[in-house]
């Protein structure tokens, strides 16, 4: 219990000491984004012909006590009789030891018809959740510091925005999910954070290798000021619209998994496993994830969904 606490303290003093850089734990990064777009981009609301909705958990650093753990729900849907619009939902939980980050954003799309596809224009709104359960910390004998004589909490509103272009075979997006770099600090002003800034660029492509295989290649590019690039190159193979089978690499020294089952035309089950590459490996074996996606279906004979494939 006291090496867990211990742990726990030294997270927190680590987190803290790196707060003028970001907020927490910079913007979470799903390892199966391309199968949820909105959680880039407000843009991609609506992008669907019909109802869909996403759960998706992430755990990371399995074994480590105290590592990051992720939680997000989104849904979205287009409105109108030509479906130009688009409104979307997404509220997602994350905690690293005793730090607790809430986010709860809705998002808005207008959708322009354009030659062999659609270009949507995204706003989206609303408020992140801060606290910090400081008093649960047990201090190393001898020391006393009131910075941790009392919890932190923040509620801060944002807004961010993005464009998205999507046809049958291809689809790029640019976004900023949250612009204002808000900050907060505690009682004495001793642990100060920040939101900082991302920028995401991503785009995929489908290619039809035989009437039974598809190839699906993604890249994302991510930007944060105060830290490297991120680049994330993917391929997915599509198995007679029934499996998908994947694999990224992330600044080409992190190898993640991906299993994807499309289990009817409305429920899809996905997988992913992030393989570790560097010294964290000597106290986890990786992280994990977890995604159901269901789209929502009108029960009539001759209702029958297209295929997703972004």
């Amino acid at each position: 219990m006291k090496r867990r606490l211990l742990r726990n303290f030294l997270f927190t003093v680590l987190t803290c000491s790196l707060a003028d850089i970001s907020f927490g734990q910079q913007q979470v990064m799903f390892t199966q984004y391309m199968f949820n777009g909105l959680a880039l981009n407000p843009a991609y609301a609506g992008s669907d012909e019909t109802l869909n909705l996403t759960i998706l958990a992430r755990e990371q650093w399995l074994g480590f006590d105290g590592g990051p753990t992720n939680q997000m729900f989104s849904g979205h849907l287009p409105l109108g009789p030509q479906k130009k619009i688009g409104v979307g939902l997404t509220v997602e939980k994350e905690k690293i030891a005793v730090t607790e980050v809430m986010n709860f954003y809705a998002s808005y799309a207008y959708k322009i018809p354009v030659k062999n596809g659609h270009l949507a224009l995204g706003l989206q709104g609303g408020l992140t959740h801060h606290s910090q359960e400081l008093t649960a910390l047990t201090l190393p004998p001898g020391v006393v510091d009131p910075s941790f004589d009392e919890n932190i909490s923040s509620l801060l509103p944002n807004f961010g925005t993005g464009i998205y272009y999507s046809s049958k075979r291809f689809y790029a997006g640019f976004s900023i999910p949250m612009l204002i770099q808000n900050s907060f600090d505690n009682r004495d002003a001793v642990l100060v954070a920040k939101q900082a800034r991302h920028y995401f660029l991503t785009s995929g492509y489908l290619i039809d290798l035989n009437p039974t295989l598809k190839l699906k290649p993604h890249i994302l590019i991510k930007s944060v000021e105060g830290a490297p690039l991120n680049i994330d190159l993917n391929a997915n193979l599509l198995i007679k619209e029934l499996v998908w089978l994947g694999a990224s690499f992330r600044n080409l020294n992190s190898l993640n998994a991906l299993l994807e089952i499309q289990l009817n035309r409305q429920l899809r089950l996905g997988f992913a496993f992030d393989f570790i590459n560097s010294e964290l490996g000597n106290v986890s074996s990786g992280s994990g994830e977890i995604m159901l996606n269901y789209r929502v279906s009108k029960k009539v004979p001759e209702r029958v969904l297209s295929p997703r494939y972004f």
